[in-house]
């Protein structure tokens, strides 16, 4: 399964924006990858791993931003399609059921 990280956070004061690269870092020290600007994805064994990854990073998140978490099964992000211009890119493939990290 993954967990689809998604947030709006303000980047209007240096303080702001520190918060920002601050929560950005954070998620990409968790495993998480971006998926595209403010989209981050994770693969997760389950869901009491997906859920724990919820709560570690719901709590980083700065006092003015927003952040949402959804967790889509193995099937479903396959069935994801990518337009990049004009042309179609099929989505990452998932990986193999066992990692060693």
């Amino acid at each position: 399964m993954w967990l689809i990280a998604m947030f709006d956070l303000p980047v209007d004061t240096p303080a702001q924006r520190r918060a920002y690269a601050r929560f950005r870092k954070d998620l990409l020290e968790d495993g998480f990858t971006m998926m595209q600007y403010s989209v981050y994805q994770r693969h997760c064994a389950s869901p009491e791993n997906a859920a724990v990854h919820m709560q570690r990073n719901g709590a980083r998140v700065p006092p003015e931003g927003e952040v949402r978490f959804m967790v889509i099964t193995d099937k479903q992000f396959e069935k994801i399609v990518t337009f990049i211009g004009r042309k179609r890119k099929a989505a990452a493939p998932s990986p193999s059921q066992l990692e060693f990290f």
